[in-house]
């Protein structure tokens, strides 16, 4: 059998990378690893043998439906009781009396709730005229889309789909409008997407509601869509879920609804559907 020379150099190099695996007490990655924090890259949570345990390893159609089955087990809460609960949810980690808005990203105090100008109110992310559900208890109160954000800026977001392009106007906090879409400042684009991803698969017209869905479109109107697919796609990669929304997912599970967004703890599930 040949012999096979390993040249002095090599063999130092082979013995410093080995040396330095062992005293970190980790094996040395493998080339091409995908980039850490990517919305595409799977991930592990703590839900995955407990409350996922039914959708891991699902895909697609069956993925979704999965899903659904899973997060539709939730309490369900009053309108009216949708305010203290923003109080909650929203807290400005900052400032315990304030809470952070969510276009605008201003923090406000809590007790400015209401319908004045300078007030903040309850938006409806995923817009209650689409699917024309309201604020009745069940879409128009679920915690998991509605955040606090200033009067006169929600106004201005109205019912308008979602897509990149616009002018900016006051208080915009870097959000920008036209005629027919609304893009939210980068910082919330993707909690955006996943709260729209969300709603798409709890709400499917299965509980006397309208069947949401997601589409390529504006001007939706009345129609139970929220568009756009593709932007809401790009926004969920370029924007991960950071402490602020992890943490109001896990007060949502743990206080209120006792349901989770899964695209939360799972982006990488928005393209596995979609």
């Amino acid at each position: 059998m040949p012999v096979i020379r390993i040249s002095a150099g090599r063999r130092r190099r082979a013995l410093a990378l080995a040396t330095a695996a062992v005293l970190a007490g980790l094996v040395a990655p493998a080339l091409n690893a995908p980039t850490a924090g990517a919305a595409t890259t799977a991930a592990t949570t703590a839900y995955d043998d407990t409350y996922y345990a039914a959708a891991i390893g699902k895909s697609g159609t069956a993925l979704k439906d999965s899903l659904h089955t899973i997060i539709s087990d939730q309490t369900k809460i009053s309108y009216s009781a949708v305010w203290n609960a923003l109080k909650v949810t929203d807290q400005d980690p900052n400032n315990s009396n304030n809470v952070i808005l969510l276009y605008s990203g201003i923090s406000r105090g809590k007790s400015l709730n209401g319908g004045d100008t300078g007030d903040w109110n309850r938006e409806h992310v995923w817009a209650k005229s689409h699917g024309d559900f309201g604020t009745a208890t069940g879409p128009g109160t679920d915690l998991h889309h509605l955040r606090p954000e200033d009067v006169q800026v929600n106004s201005v977001r109205g019912n308008k789909d979602f897509d990149n392009g616009g002018s900016s106007f006051s208080n915009s906090g870097g959000s920008l409008t036209d005629s027919n879409s609304f893009e939210p400042r980068d910082a919330v684009k993707g909690d955006v997407a996943r709260m729209i991803f969300y709603m798409a698969v709890r709400y499917e017209g299965g509980d006397g509601w309208a069947d949401l869905e997601v589409n390529s479109s504006v001007d939706n109107g009345s129609n139970p869509y929220i568009g756009k697919l593709a932007v809401l796609k790009t926004w969920n990669d370029e924007d991960p879920p950071d402490a602020f929304e992890k943490r109001r997912n896990q007060v949502i599970h743990d206080s209120y609804q006792h349901n989770r967004n899964p695209f939360i703890d799972h982006p990488e599930w928005v393209e596995s559907i979609w």
